[in-house]
């Protein structure tokens, strides 16, 4: 591993050029070579060398093990210790600081070599365990806050099932008709809002585990979509309504239809929700010869733009939901799909002003079909 940057911390000078040389020689960069622990520390902070040579004798208040554990904590940067003789104290305190070698002063070359790529070998299998670590605590954290996620999440439409049943049981003889209508509602709704909780969970899953399967065929996308869009519309508030348009030929594309299913599910459920006022959502279905693209609109509260590039991540939401429920899975779920058929999505949003997520695919067959 020629080449890396090597300061040499020896305080008999004609000792220490001899170093200088023979690292020069094996291909390694000397940037400096200082006399005392204390020079040592400012040269580490300046120059930021791969490895540090370090005499464990050295004049003045820091001895070679003093610096190197100061380096060691400061700047995580590997030591190897230079020594002529140490008494049994020295080597014991040598020991606990954890160096990265030892090298015993007089030596040659290729011991000096082989110390070093050890050394280096060394740091870069710590590195690695240490990446691998936070891999595995990054990965245990997120699936404790997907379940931790998800029972909250199935935790409110349940509340909201029985206490609507518990109203409609102890006073349903007292409630009037739309009364009685508006609890059915809610355990309705409630239903529909855990069904497709665990729809989305499931799908998660199985991607994760690679076993969501891509299975694209020849689809009618308009009647797809207007189906799709009567089946939301039916289970969404009377003050929202979807609108949907049709541009060019869209009757015979290849898309996994159970993954259109999600993907155009989540982000119209997306529009409604984040629009608590009502008003129009629209699902643009425009197909040419080359991709086809759906487009989902709202008049909604917006995405703010520091939250946008983060919005496929799990359980990730923007910072201006308030209470709107909620667990950041959705478009995790989307991007999923998306891949699976090499699809594109783009955001773009405004906070206050609403939300335009447009979704492209290249559909081969149909274009093929077509020629």
């Amino acid at each position: 591993m020629a080449g890396e940057k090597i300061l040499v911390v020896e305080d008999e000078r004609v000792v220490a050029r001899d170093i200088e040389k023979r690292l020069k020689n094996l291909g390694y960069q000397v940037p400096a070579s200082v006399a005392s622990g204390e020079a040592a520390l400012i040269k580490v902070a300046e120059l930021q060398p791969d490895l540090v040579l370090m005499d464990i004798q050295l004049r003045g208040a820091l001895d070679g093990i003093a610096t190197a554990e100061q380096i060691r904590a400061d700047f995580d940067i590997p030591v190897i210790y230079l020594t002529a003789f140490a008494d049994e104290d020295t080597l014991q305190r040598a020991k606990a600081s954890e160096p990265f070698g030892y090298i015993v002063k007089p030596f040659d070359e290729k011991d000096l070599h082989v110390t070093i790529e050890v050394a280096f070998r060394r740091r870069l299998a710590e590195a690695a365990i240490r990446v691998a670590l936070e891999k595995e605590k990054e990965l245990s954290e997120l699936k404790s806050r997907f379940w931790s996620m998800i029972i909250h999440e199935f935790r409110n439409p349940l509340t909201s099932i029985l206490s609507s049943a518990q109203l409609l049981e102890l006073h349903g003889h007292r409630l009037s008709d739309d009364r009685k209508q508006e609890y059915l509602g809610l355990i309705q709704n409630s239903v529909r809002a855990i069904n497709q909780l665990m729809n989305d969970t499931l799908t998660i899953v199985q991607t994760e585990k690679s076993d969501l399967e891509f299975n694209p065929a020849s689809l009618d996308l308009e009647a797809f979509c207007r189906d799709l869009v009567e089946e939301i519309q039916f289970n969404v508030q009377s003050n929202h309504r979807i609108i949907f348009t049709l541009r060019g030929n869209c009757d015979d594309y290849c898309l996994d239809r159970k993954l259109l299913w999600h993907i155009l599910t989540n982000l119209l459920s997306n529009a409604v929700k984040y629009s608590p006022l009502g008003g129009e959502i629209y699902l643009n279905l425009i197909c040419t010869e080359q991709e086809v693209v759906f487009q989902v609109r709202d008049k909604g509260i917006g995405i703010p733009s520091e939250t946008q590039t983060h919005l496929f991540e799990p359980f990730h939401r923007a910072t201006n939901v308030g209470n709107i429920p909620g667990t950041g899975l959705g478009l995790t779920l989307v991007r999923k799909c998306l891949d699976l058929h090499s699809g594109h999505i783009e955001v773009e949003s405004e906070v206050g002003q609403g939300s335009t997520f447009t979704v492209r695919f290249y559909s081969a067959c149909a274009i093929s079909q077509r020629h």
